[in-house]
């Protein structure tokens, strides 16, 4: 029998959430995805050293001005990065909006564009790439802009269901609700432990899937942020899930039946279907402590992690 990673492959698109080139070239995923986190790890790793003495030369020409400069490279290292695993994986590659513009329409849509230029510039494909934004209110209106450009976009840090309904209502080619956070949040709320089947990231994503496909939303769908498993089994079928690499390797030792638990043609039995408003967001955003809670730490972490990366290439260029 098949591995448990080959057996998901056949039902669903499996991205790696990883800047690792040898672990994207050990599991072979269709797509890839990155954030501030990821890039900041990828970073310190041997192998991308050069590049990031190409990312400071870079800034030091864009700019005499020193946080400029550092802007500039972080942002050539992060694209330089995406160039990298875009030669790695036949798909899609996403790359992070800077998390501190994450309240900040206008900002977020010209960052956008200047790593989408960036791609151009070093020879890479900017139609393969995704633009990944926080699931904020601003970011789904950001999204929508770019959207509207012709630019895909990847909404990250969603924990709730009216994030999705938002972005779907936006025209997002893409979400990636996360699972594991939420599980976290839920553990520690109610001091217990969660079967697979009743973890409530996996509840939520499932809700989301089934609803824009009972209601025809053409937002793909892709779980993201996995603690186990069992998570990742309990959603196959899904349209995308992307899995970090020590889950990768469970999933590759492991050969076990994978069941299909998503359908395509699966129909909910949710009828919620009120376009939302910035108003109605806000309040479905403020009943929900767990998704304000970890929305808002999840920009912090990212927002922290951005700032370490520049210091790293403060350091570089002094």
């Amino acid at each position: 029998m098949q591995n448990q990673l080959a057996q998901l492959k056949k039902m669903t698109k499996v991205v790696a959430d990883t800047g690792d080139i040898e672990a994207i070239q050990r599991y072979q995923p269709e797509d890839a995805t990155t954030n501030p986190s990821l890039i900041l790890k990828a970073s310190l790793l041997p192998s991308y050293q050069l590049l990031l003495e190409e990312a400071t030369s870079y800034g030091k020409l864009q700019s005499d001005d020193v946080s400029e400069q550092v802007t500039h490279a972080a942002d050539w290292l992060t694209v330089g990065i995406g160039k990298i695993i875009q030669q790695q994986v036949p798909g899609l590659v996403s790359t992070e909006v800077d998390a501190r513009l994450s309240f900040n329409t206008e900002a977020t849509v010209n960052k956008a564009r200047e790593l989408l230029k960036l791609y151009e510039q070093q020879g890479a494909d900017p139609k393969r790439v995704l633009i990944k934004i926080a699931s904020t209110w601003e970011g789904i209106k950001a999204a929508e802009i770019l959207e509207q450009e012709g630019v895909r976009c990847n909404l990250t840090l969603l924990f709730n269901f009216a994030q999705a309904q938002a972005c779907a209502e936006a025209g997002v080619y893409l979400i990636s609700p996360f699972v594991g956070r939420i599980l976290d949040w839920y553990k520690k709320a109610e001091e217990k432990e969660f079967a697979a089947a009743e973890d409530p990231g996996v509840q939520s994503v499932t809700r989301i899937y089934n609803y824009f496909r009972q209601h025809g939303h053409k937002t793909i769908v892709m779980g993201a942020s996995f603690r186990n498993t069992g998570e990742i089994m309990e959603l196959a079928g899904c349209d995308a899930l992307t899995i970090g690499p020590d889950l990768l390797s469970m999933l590759e030792q492991a050969d076990s039946p994978v069941e299909q638990k998503l359908f395509e043609n699966q129909q909910g039995l949710d009828t919620q279907n009120n376009v939302l408003d910035e108003s109605a967001f806000r309040w479905a955003m403020n009943e929900d402590p767990m998704a304000t809670e970890k929305l808002a730490e999840g920009i912090r972490n990212f927002a922290k992690d951005q700032q370490a990366l520049e210091a790293l290439i403060l350091q570089k260029l002094g």
